[in-house]
């Protein structure tokens, strides 16, 4: 993409004859020219370009690292593959839910396999999955054969660990407890050309019972305005009309800055950039939404029409012990506040079922939410317990039975609330960015609506990036099957 042009130049002009510099990021354009003579040299050895897989197993936060980390690896001279059998393997982990944490252990005795067959094969671990000491333990003991390991604070020192893993020999593990340090202004490989992601803060303070995200991410620190609103700029110069602002709680952006900033302050900036058309962002904890972002949003030609607003659990005691900060109350008349000030707003949540104590009259609190607030869609899990986390020492684990009976009644609730809402636009003409071709049907061009909601309509592939005018036919529950608008004529 377009905005590495200026760190390619960065990097051609680092002298390896010199010690590599002490500031970041400089002291990582060295290292990605290291890297590149080490890669050119193995590729000669070899007889063939050396190919290089990154897998990302996490949420949008974990997808803009990992394009991050794609981006260094083209320009440290490998060959992007989508095949795990490739030269160089990296898994972006997560670890929200134990079972994210198995597929890794999964993965990895795959590729153990691979790299018998091909020795000189290096792997690597990184992500949110990497911050646990449990987890670096096991790797130590029973899969001796991963070759680098780090966390979620050092991201930006792939390309110094690359070239530590190749010259050394050895595995190599770095990982930090937390950081204050922000280093930006990294190469990064966009999965979409049209669209971005934008780390906006890092970290999180709400230290929720049952979530491991505060102690795998660290504290919450902002990134300066002037950092984000340039790098929109630059992304805007190399084609992007959407950008996704990404924050654990972005409600919380700016607290820590030497010149505090409101998220809604920030956003007013982002909307006068030229040549941006749509503004997103997520997640918003619901105990410190502000009515100055309802506002914002409410006069906002550019925001999009979308809020995931995590409700987590309807019950009031339930939050409590959750840590939600918080009522059920509470969070209803918040809901309905921004329904009625925004009213073509799409409100999403996501919903545990089977936290510590929950009985069947907890699951009833929070499908009588979902039928007031009636959520366009609700991300519903089952509740996961994490080793370190409050709750998973809490007493009353809820029976397996027991959750999944809740665990399908809130989904029902979920979905009969969410056609009932999506429906609503039946017939309507609606501005639709065309993002891919169909996976299921080519003679399709999906794309999303303001609001968030999936179009998929008749097209071909000249239409992707662009925003379509399109005239919603057939609801299917989440989802509408349209036309192009300019097809009727």
């Amino acid at each position: 993409m377009g905005c590495n042009d200026d760190i390619k130049r960065l990097i051609e002009a680092e002298d390896l004859t010199l010690p590599p510099p002490e500031r970041e990021p400089q002291r990582q354009y060295y290292f990605i020219k290291k890297c590149r003579e080490i890669v050119k040299k193995k590729s000669e050895e070899l007889g063939h370009p050396l190919y290089a897989c990154s897998v990302c197993m996490g949420c949008q936060m974990n997808a803009r690292d990992s394009e991050k980390l794609v981006g260094i690896l083209e320009l440290a001279g490998f060959v992007l593959s989508e095949e795990e059998d490739a030269d160089f393997v990296i898994y972006n982990t997560c670890t929200v839910r134990d079972n994210a944490n198995q597929r890794v252990y999964g993965r990895l005795g795959f590729l153990n396999s691979m790299k018998k067959k091909n020795p000189h094969m290096k792997i690597a671990l990184c992500g949110c999955m990497m911050q646990e000491a449990s987890v670096i333990e096991k790797i130590k003991k029973s899969y001796r054969f991963v070759d680098l390991i780090f966390g979620t604070h050092n991201i930006f020192k792939f390309p110094e660990l690359l070239c530590t893993m190749f010259e050394s020999g050895r595995m190599v593990i770095d990982i930090w407890k937390d950081t204050e340090q922000i280093v930006e202004d990294l190469p990064a490989e966009r999965k979409y050309p049209f669209k971005s992601g934008i780390n906006i803060m890092f970290g999180c303070n709400n230290f929720c019972s049952y979530c491991i995200v505060p102690y795998v991410r660290g504290r919450e620190r902002s990134r300066s305005p002037k950092d984000i609103i340039r790098e929109i700029e630059r992304l805007v110069k190399d084609g992007v009309v959407e950008i996704m602002l990404l924050g654990q709680n972005v409600n919380s952006y700016g607290k820590n800055l030497e010149e505090p900033v409101s998220f809604a302050g920030l956003l007013r900036e982002a909307e006068k950039i030229e040549g941006l058309e749509r503004i997103r962002f997520m997640t918003s904890h619901p105990k410190d939404l502000s009515d100055e972002l309802i506002e914002v949003m409410k006069e906002s030609k550019k925001i999009c029409r979308h809020l995931h607003l995590p409700l987590q659990s309807g019950s009031t005691r339930i939050l409590k012990a959750m840590n939600r900060r918080y009522t059920k109350e509470q969070y209803i008349d918040l809901a309905l506040k921004i329904r009625r000030e925004i009213p073509d707003i799409a409100i999403t949540t996501d919903i545990i079922v089977g936290f510590p104590g929950e009985t069947a009259e907890d699951v009833d609190e929070t499908i009588d939410v979902i039928r007031q607030v009636k959520y366009e869609n609700a991300f519903t899990f089952i509740y996961s317990k994490r080793t370190g986390t409050p709750a998973a020492a809490m007493e009353n684990q809820v029976a397996e039975k027991t959750v999944k009976e809740g665990f399908d009644r809130v989904l029902k609730a979920v979905q009969d609330t969410a056609k009932e809402r999506v429906a609503l636009l039946q017939g309507k003409v609606l501005p639709v960015l065309a993002e891919e071709r169909n996976e299921h049907d080519s003679s399709l061009i999906t794309g999303r609506l303001s609001n968030n909601t999936l179009v998929h309509f008749p097209g071909d592939t000249s239409l992707i990036g662009k925003i379509v005018e399109v005239r919603l036919e057939e609801c299917h529950g989440f989802y509408y099957l349209g036309r192009n608008i300019k097809d009727d004529v």
